[in-house]
């Protein structure tokens, strides 16, 4: 990989980093390293809005396969009142994708609710959005794959269904080396199946309408009819009961709404208008997709056939007479086990974005904010990928088991965003004239998330929805443990800052230039900080009067937080720079020769590496030093949440033959 070092008296050094064999079959696999320098990154890895459309758009328009369908057999006998459903879910999808239209103005960094409740509402109500969503996009992921693998057997013969599970493993672990290369390269090739779906669904529901218009003023008349007579039998609040349960319990339609949000860093500028365009795709995609086929339903008179979906019952009733039209039916409802699988994109695309979020707040191990060379969140992808796995062996990649575990969680991010939302514009009315407006639309869809929260929680407890509640709870207990860490220790550094980083100096001021014949330290350093600082204390009090140059070298490392645009990029490394220069100014004022070395990149290491062998044979006396934390007792997660790079750069310089010494830095938590 070719990375610019800049150093600090001179112009640019260009370093061609050697490719060994260890990394041959990874880039074969996933892809060569994207180029940082390249001004068009940004643009050649974005989405515009039909592809964003594909990749998050996918996973709510898939669950038209299952929502619509658990919704209408909930109603039982009162199936007149699939007309009022159709209705109201496609006006409920569209408040909540106006309301998620919001969030994207006020949030153009993307982030979602997790973002939304963390800022609105403060880090407690954040984590637990965040928790909640991590735990729905493992599900989404879970669930789509297991349906999708269910459709594809449908046409199987029984006895080689016990290999369903490991299809569903291949094919997860698939979708994992697929977005390891990228987003943009999954959803691309991808897309084609998303097309098929909606082709075909546009034809069998504009036709479905179409021939039985006729029964449309029928059907109206039947809900006038049985309104009034179940008024007369079960009451209004009855009639309510049964409509609410309904309605609440086809709430996995609504899922995915949220992912372009959560979404928005990978949309091609201008970010908030790409997200809106692509929100708009996919409310009218869902709205109609969801609706239409309730209404069909309703039309078609359908009843459950054993092995079928409703879905799929349509698709053969209308389809029967045609030319082919058991091949048009298979195809139809075979789209729809196809997109299943597009959508558990949602999950591997915004499930590591939230956990990246939540890694630079500290919830989440830090590495998980880290870019793999390709600029993916690889961390993330990895652990969302595992995740599923470990739920598919647990259920034995049971769609009815998955059923009543998935969608609880989505509902409890949704709630807190509208809140979250609800409270910033009461907050802003002396602001912004339209905030009643704003308001009423965020409060409705308050009332209706947290009516389907309450309602599916209560439905699907006993069945297993405690799973994902206990699940989600565990994820809350370890994001505190997590967190109370990470503040333990940067509390033990800031009595670093304050002792070390204002410290008076005495001599004369070394303003000269360094002599590549004298003795020279390399020191490794981050930010300029109390613990920078203290390295460099320790180098020249453990070895006095034996360096009479110093080096300090540094890699702004670009991860997910940085990685938002070219001007993000050019403040990270003009932040680095000026830690640096504080540090040659301080050494020159202790008396010694010194200069600096940056560059910018996505993995520290070899970047070190590369940097410090151009210095050795600029400076063949130089000897590397690097810092690292030490605690009084060593506990097993202390490696999982703070890296080990001195000792990989130790292991990796020493081997080149270059002496490094690995400084202990204690910290007291």
């Amino acid at each position: 990989m070719e990375s610019v070092k800049n150093v600090s008296n001179g112009g640019p050094v260009h370093v061609n980093g050697g490719h060994n064999q260890g990394r041959r079959f990874s880039r074969a696999l996933f892809g060569a390293p994207k180029v940082l320098k390249d001004p068009r990154i940004f643009h050649s890895m974005s989405l515009i809005p039909i592809l964003a459309w594909v990749g998050l758009g996918a996973d709510g328009l898939s669950s038209s396969a299952y929502g619509p369908e658990e919704a209408f057999r909930a109603l039982g006998q009162h199936t007149y009142l699939a007309l009022l459903l159709a209705a109201f879910t496609a006006l409920t999808v569209f408040i909540i994708s106006y309301s998620y239209s919001r969030i994207i103005e006020h949030f153009p960094h993307g982030g979602g609710g997790y973002i939304v409740a963390s800022h609105l509402l403060g880090e407690k109500a954040g984590v637990v959005s965040g928790a909640a969503l991590l735990v729905d996009y493992a599900m989404t992921i879970t669930i789509s794959i297991a349906s999708c693998v269910d459709a594809m057997f449908s046409y199987v013969p029984q006895q080689f269904h016990e290999y369903k599970v490991p299809l569903a493993c291949v094919l997860t672990v698939l979708l994992i080396i697929l977005n390891v290369r990228g987003v943009k390269e999954s959803v691309t090739l991808l897309a084609p199946i998303f097309m098929v779906f909606v082709l075909s669904h546009l034809i069998m529901l504009t036709y479905a309408v179409a021939i039985h218009s006729d029964k449309l003023v029928p059907v109206a008349h039947d809900l006038g009819a049985g309104l009034h007579r179940d008024a007369s039998t079960i009451g209004i609040v009855g009639i309510l009961l049964i409509f609410l349960r309904a309605y609440s319990l086809g709430g996995g339609t609504y899922t995915g709404i949220e992912a372009v949000s959560n979404g928005l860093q990978i949309m091609r500028e201008p970010r908030v208008q790409t997200g809106k365009r692509t929100m708009v795709y996919m409310a009218t995609s869902l709205a109609f997709t969801a609706g239409v086929l309730l209404l069909s339903y309703l039309l078609l008179g359908v009843h459950p056939v054993s092995g079928k979906t409703l879905n799929a019952v349509v698709a053969d009733t209308l389809f029967s007479n045609w030319p082919m039209g058991n091949s048009i039916a298979f195809v139809t409802i075979f789209s729809e086990g196809a997109l299943l699988l597009v959508a558990a994109q949602a999950g591997f695309v915004d499930g590591p974005r939230v956990m990246s979020n939540m890694a630079i707040d500290s919830w989440f191990p830090h590495r998980f904010a880290a870019l793999s060379e390709r600029l993916t969140m690889r961390n993330g992808i990895l652990l969302m990928g595992g995740a599923a796995l470990a739920l598919l062996f647990y259920t034995g990649g049971s769609v009815s088991a998955l059923v009543v575990m998935y969608s609880i969680n989505v509902f409890i991010t949704f709630s807190l965003s509208q809140l979250g939302m609800s409270r910033f514009f009461i907050l802003r009315r002396n602001e912004d004239p339209q905030w009643r407006r704003h308001l009423s639309v965020h409060l409705v869809g308050l009332a209706l998330c947290a009516t389907i929260l309450v309602i599916t929680t209560v439905e699907k407890f006993a069945e297993g929805g405690w799973v994902t509640l206990v699940i989600t709870g565990v994820v809350i207990g370890l994001c505190y443990l997590i967190k109370s860490h990470y503040v333990s220790v940067r509390k033990g550094m800031a009595q670093l800052d304050d002792t070390l980083l204002d410290f008076p100096t005495t001599g004369k001021y070394n303003d000269q230039q360094l002599n590549r014949n004298e003795p020279t330290a390399i020191q490794l350093v981050s930010a300029y900080s109390g613990f920078g600082v203290h390295t460099f204390l320790s180098i020249i009090t453990t070895f006095p009067k034996t360096y009479k140059n110093i080096v300090f070298v540094s890699v702004a490392v670009i991860d997910s937080g940085s990685f938002k645009g070219a001007e993000e990029m050019e403040a990270l490394e003009a932040n680095a720079r000026a830690g640096l220069e504080k540090y040659v100014d301080l050494a020159r004022r202790m008396g010694f020769a010194a200069e600096y070395r940056l560059a910018t990149a996505i993995e520290v290491v070899d970047s070190v590496i590369e940097l410090c062998q151009e210095i050795g044979e600029e400076f063949p006396r130089s000897t590397v030093f690097t810092g690292q934390l030490t605690f009084r007792l060593e506990k097993f997660y202390h490696r999982m949440l703070h890296n080990e790079t001195a000792f990989a750069i130790q292991r990796r310089l020493q081997w080149e033959g270059m002496t490094t010494v690995i400084l202990p830095i204690r910290v007291r938590i």
